[in-house]
Parts: C-alpha cells; sequence; structure tokens
C-alpha cells in the first residue's frame, strides 16, 4: 500500500499544463525579441489561448479541495489549446495558400520613403509582418505548423488525463 492517498485529480495534470504554456509564450516572445523575427496578427493570436490554460491551470491549482471547479477548469483550458490548434491550422493554410486570410493584409512590402524624416519614422506604428511569410521553417514545418501538433497534443493529454480521473 501505498504511503500517500491517491488523489481524485493529481495537481501534476495542472502543473504540466502550466510549464507547458508557459514555456510555449517564452519561446513566442524569445522569438520575436531575441531573434528579431517579427510576428503577424494570427502569430499574435495563437498566444492568447497559451496564456488562458496557462491561467485555467493555474487557477486549477488554487482551487484546493474542489475537484469539480479543477476538473471545469482544466476543461476549459483544453478548450482553449484545441481552439488554438484550430487557428494555427488556419494559420498553416494561409502560409500554404490554400487559402486568403480575412485577418491579416498580403504581404507586399510597403515603399521605401524618399526621405528619411526620423520624427515621421517614429510617430508610425510598425507595419505587420504578412501572415502568408512565414518567419521561420524547417523542411516546410512553420512555427505555426508546429503549433498545431504541440497544442492538439496538449489538448489531448489534458482530455486524457480528465477522463482516467473519473
Amino acid at each position: 500500500m501505498s504511503r500517500f492517498p491517491r488523489q481524485p485529480f493529481p495537481a501534476f495534470t495542472a502543473v504540466f499544463l502550466l510549464v507547458a504554456c508557459l514555456a510555449a509564450l517564452a519561446s513566442a516572445l524569445y522569438a520575436q525579441y531575441g531573434l528579431g523575427m517579427r510576428p503577424c496578427v494570427l502569430c499574435v493570436t495563437e498566444r492568447v489561448p497559451f496564456a488562458l490554460a496557462a491561467l485555467f491551470a493555474a487557477m486549477a491549482l488554487g482551487t484546493a479541495r474542489l475537484v469539480s471547479t479543477r476538473r471545469t477548469l482544466m476543461g476549459l483550458a483544453a478548450l482553449a489549446l484545441a481552439v488554438n490548434a484550430v487557428i494555427a491550422a488556419y494559420h498553416v493554410g494561409v502560409e500554404q495558400f490554400w487559402w486568403t486570410s480575412a485577418v491579416c493584409s498580403a504581404g507586399a512590402p510597403a515603399a521605401a520613403p524618399e526621405t528619411f524624416d526620423l520624427a515621421a519614422a517614429m510617430s508610425r506604428p510598425v507595419e505587420d509582418a504578412p501572415c502568408d511569410q512565414p518567419a521561420w521553417a524547417f523542411h516546410g514545418v512553420t512555427m505555426a505548423g508546429l503549433n498545431v501538433a504541440f497544442s492538439g497534443l496538449l489538448a489531448f493529454l489534458v482530455v486524457l488525463s480528465l477522463r482516467r480521473r473519473r
């Protein structure tokens, strides 16, 4: 017999999900600020479900004795990750030119200014990167493609964990 009683919902799943979501957000921010890759609108949108899932996982850790609340919060985290997988799959379709994006402008570069005016350049907002030109790819797999697999796998593991703990 084990020295520790079995909990109806172990905190391992919530801790694992929290760490995985924070690692995904940290890697996206490192790619943006450390490596200088400009994210498009869809790239930034794909970060929101990771933040929501991390928030739900942290809240699930905070509910010590409310098992039904923990299960609900982890279910919401799995739903956020599944939605993220769908958004990332849409992004892959835009990158592969299967369809055009409804939220991003086409990838035509802006014309260079004729004269360099520092004040005018600083007053203009930074233009978003085009969604159909990936900032990074490895053998044809882009960050959005990796996000489809990563988000889908995390959502599947959370749902599997919730089903096993009935």
